[in-house]
């Protein structure tokens, strides 16, 4: 008799886990998806420090919900969180959490259970007013310094839209010219979503496609990073004083360079200068150039994500990779608008894309052969080529991508950037 699939999915009453168990639930129903027969039968742990009720879950992922069971506490208890995954012989956690992630490793690992995330959380870093502008590199720099006691566990760390998806497209786009060598490999997105009608919008608040406050903390606390040879820098402006250019064949756009995990592990890996270029809704743009010489007062303002369950939402996020050569450049990208995925996920597009990439991520646990080790996907398709089916499992949802190329290079990061001033407007021709 086949062992029943555990899963514990941490973090299960917020945006992301949504999007999860939307395309998890769709899957079930799907006998010709990856995981179906995976899913079949399978039992899931949903564990929340605010639980929502039973009700939400059963109405939203009525696939799902007959093998469903609910827990509430806090997962930074490492004895309650190990007793728990020893109790119901859980095999594979998802985390979507906020909880540290090297604790939380540290429980999965000495029971040898399978682990995904979508990025790395620290409280100490985030507890530490001396790395402020820093926190993103301190929790990257943390979870290396880690990853290698974990010797029992296969866990794929960073698997969302970014990092994650955009890491295969990356690592899909060098291997159609192997024998071309990019100098710079940079993610852009470009989510001008917004509500369909502006006068939805509430004085004092961000808005925001996922966590409002996680994206202050890239876009107001952390200072600009640049990976290049291996090593990241810093410039010491704030993300919305700079623009730096991108075109996509016919788009173009002035994004602002935000620190990120995937401008670290593909500098790494490749060698190549990587950033990401990210520009957001003209209303939520406005507020932070207004506010460039007091940003901490945004803190205090109200922090509201874009919900298609509270007004139609226009607009679409577009998210993909750069790659920049001497003479030209290529490009992959994903555009999903939330008009098109809430009738049939309950969710909006951002969150979505991150959700494709965790059910990669879960497909290739499941059904690929790898060893036990921690991988970035970038490392994982590296290291297993063809043998891993990362990109086929997240693209049974998210099957439609844009390639291209452009016939000359704007050049690296510092050749694309240049000083926001007042009155500008953040595109450019067209």
């Amino acid at each position: 008799m086949e062992e029943q699939l555990v899963i514990t999915l941490f973090g299960s009453g917020g945006g992301v886990a949504k999007a999860v168990l939307s395309i998890l639930n769709h899957s079930a129903a799907d006998s010709g998806s990856p995981l179906h027969h995976q899913l079949a039968g399978s039992r899931i742990h949903c564990i929340d420090q605010h639980q929502r009720p039973f009700s939400y879950y059963s109405s939203s992922f009525p696939n799902l919900a007959g093998n469903m069971k609910l827990h509430q506490f806090d997962l930074n208890d490492s004895r309650r969180l190990s007793r728990h995954l020893q109790g119901t012989g859980t095999k594979l956690v998802i985390d979507l959490s906020w909880a540290d992630t090297v604790n939380v490793m540290s429980c999965c690992d000495k029971l040898g259970i399978a682990y995904i995330n979508t990025a790395l959380e620290n409280q100490e870093v985030d507890d530490t007013p001396e790395l402020e502008g820093f926190t993103l590199i301190e929790r990257s720099i943390r979870f290396e310094e880690a990853r290698d006691n974990f010797t029992r566990m296969k866990a794929i760390v960073g698997s969302g839209m970014n990092p994650g998806v955009v890491q295969w497209m990356a690592h899909k786009l060098m291997r159609l010219h192997p024998e071309e060598r990019p100098l710079g490999c940079y993610i852009v997105e470009h989510d001008n979503t917004f509500y369909a009608d502006p006068s939805l919008a509430a004085p004092e608040t961000i808005y925001c496609t996922w966590s409002p406050d996680c994206f202050l903390d890239e876009a107001v606390l952390n200072y600009p990073l640049i990976a290049s040879n291996k090593t990241p820098l810093f410039l010491y402006n704030t993300p919305y004083e700079l623009l730096f250019d991108v075109t996509l064949g016919p788009i173009q756009f002035q994004g602002c360079l935000m620190p990120h995990e995937e401008s670290i592990t593909l500098a790494r890996l490749y060698g190549v200068e990587s950033g990401f270029i990210y520009k957001v809704n003209d209303v939520t743009t406005s507020i932070l150039r207004d506010h460039l010489d007091n940003p901490d007062v945004l803190w205090n303002w109200k922090h509201k994500l874009l919900d298609p369950a509270d007004g139609a939402l226009s607009g679409a996020d577009l998210v993909g990779v750069l790659l920049v050569y001497k003479d030209k450049e290529r490009y992959m990208y994903n555009v999903t608008s939330s008009e098109a995925i809430y009738p049939l996920f309950g969710t909006n597009a951002t969150y979505w894309q991150v959700a494709c990439g965790v059910y990669g991520a879960l497909g290739t646990l499941l059904l690929d052969s790898i060893a036990p080790g921690v991988y970035w996907v970038d490392e994982l398709l590296e290291e297993y080529g063809q043998d891993c089916h990362y990109g086929d499992y997240l693209s049974y949802y998210m099957s439609e991508f844009v390639t291209g190329s452009n016939d000359q290079s704007q050049g690296l990061l510092l050749a694309r950037m240049h000083e926001w001033t007042e009155g500008e407007d953040d595109s450019y021709g067209g």
